[in-house]
């Protein structure tokens, strides 16, 4: 071959090395195979690098929640409504007699005891209509002694004395004797009514607002009293219940007696858990399809008042050695009641549930938890059955142990 052959040649295949060259340039750029910022992510995926353990643990992060754990109890079950309180005992103290009242004695709001002096009215007119009827006796007596003693002298003369005159005699005494007793029985009635002149509680209790004053007449007729006395000390309260309680109602009451609480319209304050119910109704309201119930409280510390409103609990009966947890552990779906459980791997696992009664606080748990079971009751919105929890314990409970390890 001659020498300029050769050299085309030469020049041809340095050409097509330099294509060769720029095209696997071309290719590297394209795909970026060989950029730093690629290398370096490909360097820290295969290593395990900081935006490799970034990502998983985006994938696999706790759900915070809060837990309870399931216990076994002793639960009261309470059948809760409205009543009103009113005194165990409530008069209205009236004068029995006419006349102008010289004096109130007691304050408005005073507690009184029984017998204890309200109000005075003029006594005089009685006092004067009770010494005439006590002269009066006092001159059928004599008028009385003077017969007696002509009875007698008839009876001595015998046959010198006419027996019509000695019947005469004995008949004198005998009426004599009989206006005697009539004298006795209007002195007793003159003195009642000087003693209803001094107006006297009838009861012990807490004193309304006084209706009269100082100066007035007041009558025997009048239906306006002059106060009115509270009896608080036992206090009643009248709530009902519905018609369906009726017989277990009756049922707890003939075995026992049943505890009644008092507390603020809102549930809030706990005004007495000392009551006792006492009376059933003889019958149910049909227009209401409700019975009243009549719950009595010694009120030492007078913080149910006549008058108030008042939410009533009554204990009808105990549930014993039952599972109970929060209410906010009961969760609505659609296919029923359920909660979130914790296992031993810390994980949520949903757990259908059967209820039983609830109260403010806790609910029964019939079925679907077992005592000493974790539940969330705090955060479930982020909860998903498998989903890895980290929690916090609620109320001040003990900390539930962590799982062990390689589970």
């Amino acid at each position: 071959m001659s020498k300029a052959g050769a050299s085309r040649k030469a020049v041809v295949v340095g050409c097509l090395l330099l294509a060769a060259g720029a095209s696997y340039w071309g290719w590297q750029r394209v795909s970026g195979a060989g950029h730093p910022a690629a290398q370096q992510s490909t360097s820290q995926a295969q290593s395990g690098g900081p935006s490799a353990k970034a990502a998983t643990v985006g994938r696999g992060a706790p759900v915070p929640v809060t837990v309870a754990t399931a216990e076994k109890a002793d639960f009261p079950v309470y059948l809760s409504g409205l009543g009103t309180v009113q005194g165990f005992n409530t008069v209205v103290v009236r004068s029995r007699v006419d006349g102008q009242i010289d004096q109130i004695v007691f304050k408005e709001g005073q507690i009184v005891q029984a017998g204890d002096l309200l109000a005075q009215i003029d006594p005089r007119p009685f006092q004067a209509a009770l010494d005439q009827a006590k002269a009066k006796k006092a001159q059928d007596e004599a008028n009385l002694a003077n017969a007696q003693l002509d009875l007698s002298r008839s009876v001595r003369l015998g046959e010198f004395a006419t027996k019509q005159q000695t019947d005469t005699q004995r008949s004198t005494v005998q009426q004599l004797t009989a206006q005697i007793q009539a004298d006795e029985a209007a002195i007793a009635n003159a003195q009642t009514q000087l003693d209803y002149a001094t107006i006297k509680a009838p009861i012990s209790g807490v004193t309304g607002l006084r209706q009269v004053d100082k100066g007035n007449i007041v009558n025997a007729s009048s239906q306006t009293g002059i106060v009115t006395i509270a009896q608080i000390e036992p206090i009643a309260v009248i709530f009902t219940a519905p018609e369906e309680r009726v017989f277990d109602i009756n049922r707890a009451l003939a075995a026992r007696p049943l505890q009644v609480i008092a507390l603020s319209t809102d549930g809030k304050t706990t005004f007495a858990e000392d009551g006792t119910l006492a009376v059933v109704n003889n019958q149910v309201d049909s227009n209401s399809g409700t019975v009243r119930l009549k719950a009595v409280f010694a009120n030492k510390n007078h913080a149910l008042w006549p008058g108030l409103s008042v939410q009533t609990r009554l204990l009808v009966k105990t549930l014993k050695d039952v599972v109970v947890v929060p209410n906010d552990a009961v969760q609505h779906g659609t296919a029923g009641l359920y909660a979130y459980a914790v296992d031993a791997d810390n994980k949520a696992e949903l757990r259908k549930l059967v209820v039983g009664p609830a109260n403010d606080k806790n609910t029964v748990i019939e079925r679907g938890l077992d005592p000493g079971d974790r539940v969330v009751v705090g955060g479930q919105y982020k909860v998903k059955p498998g989903s890895l929890l980290a929690f916090k314990v609620a109320d001040n409970e003990p900390a539930p142990s962590a799982a062990p390890a390689g589970k």
